[in-house]
């Protein structure tokens, strides 16, 4: 049968000061009226229902995932003691649900990017899954057709076409690469054949363990520990003591550079990992002074900027071009949008001076 195993950890600090410790990213409602989390589920409902959905979260985050997602049994959502990457992450999940469900076929994403139209991920989703029943031992991956020469996005390097399901092109993968500079990004694009890596995967549950086996052993015994643990009173022990240990390392680097039959499925659907603030401009229009604003605001003079905030409070513009700016609650940010990169290490100067309270 098909799990579903949605990650949703992660701190989300770029999206400051929307996004805070208690309130990261993937709760946010950045476009319509869901959580990127709600959405993830949404996505996938119709293929495996909640009680075979899981959704791996930090420990302190299960309570805000069991609130936006009240059809979820609670034992589905597993709390990591603290964050190890996805390669720990997936890897637990793939143990506990290869526990229940040892034929186990998995459905592996995000909780915080954007995809639609919906209909084309289901469509592009049920290619991998027919793909996994010719192919059990293979690993599929989800790779996007590149609409610019992006620096921030790791690519799949496709090698020859082995089918061509409902119009959706499966490839051998060539190679993985990670982010490149601007000039090699624009010569994977012109070249037609890179896809960038959208971090989705399927595969048997069976297949990931062997190959976490055989590429991070280490890593797979303290998994199976924790698994073994999982229905006895010592779970909470052994799961704190052995993930601690865990090395942090994604599953791109552990499993996927290494694995002899990866296959990835070019994606019908547009895709967006909502990276910054500025990914919020790919998804609402803008006014006739190139503004996107998602907030009460009266402007004169205002160009090219984002302009976000509660929709009870007014924010007032006059002279200013190319800022970011963000109102939340109690916090107000003025960035320049050319340097958004920035408010990462901003938040790390609020942790040095005591500032805590307000992320």
């Amino acid at each position: 049968m098909l799990h579903a195993l949605i990650m949703a950890g992660g701190g989300g600090t770029r999206f400051w000061p929307r996004s805070r410790q208690k309130r990261p990213k993937q709760f946010l409602t950045l476009i319509g009226d869901r959580s990127l989390l709600q959405q993830a589920l949404d996505r996938i409902e119709s293929s495996a229902p909640p009680e075979r959905t899981w959704i791996l979260t930090a420990a302190a985050h299960q309570d805000e995932v069991a609130a936006q997602l009240p059809l979820l049994p609670k034992e589905r959502i597993i709390g990591e003691p603290c964050g190890r990457d996805t390669a720990a992450c997936i890897g637990l999940g793939a143990a506990l649900v290869a526990q229940e469900d040892p034929q186990a076929t998995m459905l592996v994403m995000p909780a915080d990017h954007v995809i639609d139209p919906v209909q084309e991920f289901r469509r592009a989703c049920h290619v991998a899954l027919g793909m996994i029943e010719e192919h059990p031992q293979a690993l599929v991956t989800f790779g996007i057709a590149p609409s610019h020469a992006a620096t921030g996005y790791g690519y799949i390097e496709r090698g020859p076409e082995i089918a061509r399901r409902q119009g959706v092109g499966v490839f051998r993968v060539q190679s993985f690469r990670e982010k490149p500079n601007a000039e090699l990004a624009a010569q994977f694009v012109a070249s037609g054949r890179f896809l960038w890596n959208g971090g989705i995967f399927a595969w048997k549950a069976a297949a990931i363990l062997q190959e976490l086996a055989a590429n991070q052993p280490k890593l797979r015994e303290a998994i199976e520990r924790i698994a073994q643990a999982w229905p006895t009173s010592k779970r909470a022990q052994v799961f704190a003591q052995e993930y601690q240990a865990l090395a942090r390392i994604s599953i791109d680097y552990a499993v996927m550079e290494k694995a002899k039959e990866v296959l990835v499925v070019e994606a019908p659907f547009r895709w967006d990992d909502v990276g910054s603030w500025l990914a919020l401009e790919r998804m609402h229009p803008q006014d006739a002074d190139g503004n996107t604003v998602l907030a009460q605001h009266s402007g004169l003079k205002t160009r090219n900027c984002l302009v976000v905030g509660d929709p009870d409070r007014l924010i007032a513009t006059a002279g200013v071009e190319n800022l970011l700016i963000v109102q939340d609650g109690d916090a107000l940010l003025v960035a320049d949008r050319r340097d958004e990169g920035a408010i990462k290490q901003l938040v790390e100067l609020l942790k040095q001076k005591g500032l805590e309270k307000f992320l």
